[in-house]
């Protein structure tokens, strides 16, 4: 670890998911930067929990749907512990809303807000940080998906996201061909029904229960902490949905 870069960025992590996973990368020691929108407290209250388990925290406000804005986190970030955390080695794109609607009531500003949210905002912040792992040799990114979005399984009630999460897997998929061999891997971790979940349809799961944020925290890490030949994958956290 103290020969890599290791101040990692998580968005959307004043909560939920994100916090689950900023918590995970911290106990594994990482200097952990965490994002937000809106939500300050929250914010506030994952610094200083990640601060308890002795790891080094900062939050930045950034709406990832502006460009400008997803370029100056990702600066920020990768400044926020120089020179002694060696820079930005890691980068979790978990920011991303959700709707659940039938498609005949969808709003048009919901659809686009779907793309806005999760699929540009995660090519935004790639966009600006390969750039800084390319002279450091090292970069792992980790983008939250949606189970059986590679499936393109009909979804109806949430068709923007699961396109706009389809979307991302193939963003990262060409982001691990173009980038293999520079020490940089991409891979997707794509929650199913989690205990944080909107929806619960638990019947339809094979496990009969919702995942855990510590278990979808896991698989980030796992793919954090691997080689940079284990590119290009996706991990369903998802009880046996969709097989």
């Amino acid at each position: 670890m103290n020969l890599l870069p290791r101040t990692a960025l998580v968005t959307g992590a004043a909560r939920g998911i994100g916090r689950g996973i900023a918590l995970s990368l911290a106990a594994a020691g990482f200097d952990v930067v965490i994002q937000y929108r809106g939500s300050r407290d929250a914010a506030a209250e994952t610094v200083q929990m990640i601060g308890a388990l002795g790891a080094r925290a900062a939050m930045f406000q950034a709406d990832l749907r502006v460009p400008a804005e997803a370029e100056a986190l990702v600066q920020a970030a990768h400044r926020q512990f120089l020179p002694e955390g060696g820079g930005l080695g890691v980068l979790v794109n978990n920011v991303g809303n959700y709707v659940h609607r039938p498609l005949s009531e969808l709003e048009l500003s919901e659809w686009h807000e779907m793309f806005d949210s999760n699929l540009h905002s995660t090519f935004y912040t790639c966009r600006a940080a390969l750039p800084i792992m390319r002279p450091l040799g090292h970069g792992r990114i980790v983008n939250i998906g949606y189970a059986g979005a590679q499936h393109l399984l009909a979804r109806p009630g949430i068709l923007p996201y699961a396109i706009a999460k389809a979307g991302v897997i193939a963003l990262t998929v060409a982001i691990a061909k173009s980038e293999a061999g520079s020490g940089i891997s991409a891979n997707v971790v794509s929650p199913g029904v989690i205990e944080t979940s909107v929806s619960q349809p638990l019947r339809e799961i094979p496990a009969r229960r919702p995942g855990t944020v510590q278990e979808l925290a896991a698989e980030v890490l796992h793919f954090v902490q691997a080689s940079d030949y284990v590119t290009g994958q996706v991990t369903e956290v998802a009880g046996g949905w969709n097989l």
